[in-house]
């Protein structure tokens, strides 16, 4: 299987740590988060890296060139960042059948296998975990069936109906590219893959959902703090 790594963003959020290299090469338990994302990927069994690059772009492919731990990395340019929909649409000419979506950002706990074991009785899998109702509010809220299915996604609710969200991580097939050139941009002027996901659910696709162990989403100077007790299991 594929696996798709957006990487393209600058991470301002991160201050001087981003002032002269991507976010994807901040230390993060004494290596660059990127390989913490690669090795996720390369351990749930993906056979090719598709990473999505922008920011420093060439920083990136001079460190880790045209592999990792043996499996072969294809590097695709971003020149927009308009979104994450936009950034899995660049991917398209480089995958082939359903793919493994983990974002360049996100550090796991444990293994994101059982997302992709999962797709095996469904069309796509999102991995999802529990929030505030104050985070939910500013992200994309997951609502599901009774057997754990996607029935609906909306994008940062002003009163959300749900506190499940998406952890960055995805088993999808290749439809959703065809639902993401579907998408309008947001009042950013971004493209939304929840949008892209949702408008498979109302197209009859399954859309299961798995909880996975914990994660962070490197954002800031403390979120890097917190990933590296993270995988030094001191969290």
């Amino acid at each position: 299987m594929d696996a798709v790594i957006p990487a393209a963003g600058r991470g301002s959020r991160l201050g001087k740590l981003t002032d002269d290299q991507p976010k994807g090469l901040v230390d993060v338990a004494g290596r660059p988060l990127l390989a913490h994302v690669f090795e996720t990927a390369v351990e749930a069994g993906a056979d090719e890296l598709v990473v999505i690059v922008g920011y420093e772009a060439a920083q990136i492919v001079n460190r880790f060139g045209d592999a990792f731990a043996g499996v072969p990395i294809t590097y695709v340019h971003q020149r927009e960042r308009l979104g994450l929909g936009h950034a899995v649409v660049q991917a398209e000419p480089h995958v082939d059948g359903t793919f493994l979506l983990v974002n360049g950002d996100n550090v796991f706990s444990g293994s994101v296998e059982p997302a992709i074991e999962a797709v095996e009785e469904a069309d796509a899998v999102l991995a999802i975990e529990e929030v505030s109702p104050e985070v939910a509010a500013t992200t994309g809220v997951i609502e599901t069936d009774e057997a754990g299915r996607v029935t609906g996604i909306i994008e940062k609710p002003a009163e959300p109906s749900s506190t499940l969200v998406t952890t960055g991580c995805y088993v999808l097939p290749e439809d959703v590219f065809h639902a993401c050139a579907l998408l309008r941009p947001s009042a950013e002027g971004e493209y939304q893959l929840s949008e892209a996901v949702g408008l498979l659910v109302r197209a009859g696709y399954e859309v299961a959902t798995v909880r996975l162990g914990e994660r962070v989403n490197v954002n800031t100077s403390e979120d890097v703090g917190r990933a590296s007790e993270l995988l030094r299991g001191v969290w």
